[in-house]
């Protein structure tokens, strides 16, 4: 069975691009554009991987990545936050809050993917 990732990103360009991506690395890929539709859909079906994006609207990706995490049913996923503010502020925040890796936009798509892999990787030996 393909792992799972959930794609969170209100940027139809960077969410297409993602979802392509995700896709031709073999993932099932379900995708929203808001916060509130990030948690249903984790709710519904657990994935294995979130790509999050911060600024979103209805709620930021922060409070997604903090709600997540409370959430015991989202033990295993792993959360990779992306953001076009990409100070070290930013970053210090996600992974505070628990992401598992931080891209600043623009970032390179190979090496958003070889990161996700090794997460993917990483997930399947827990």
């Amino acid at each position: 069975m393909a792992k799972t990732v959930l794609l969170v990103d209100d940027e139809a360009n960077i969410a297409l691009s993602l979802e392509f991506a995700m896709k031709k690395a073999g993932y099932d890929v379900r995708t929203v554009t808001d916060g509130e539709a990030a948690l249903e859909a984790a709710h519904e079906t657990p994935p294995d991987l979130v790509l999050l994006d911060i600024m979103m609207p209805k709620l930021n990706g922060y409070e997604v990545c903090r709600r997540l995490r409370a959430d015991p049913r989202m033990e295993g996923t792993k959360i990779v936050m992306l953001t076009a503010k990409g100070g070290p502020v930013e970053g210090e925040k996600a992974l505070a809050l628990g992401a598992d890796a931080f891209f600043a936009k623009p970032f390179s798509l190979a090496d958003l993917s070889a990161r996700v892999q090794a997460l993917m990787e990483e997930g399947a030996g827990a």
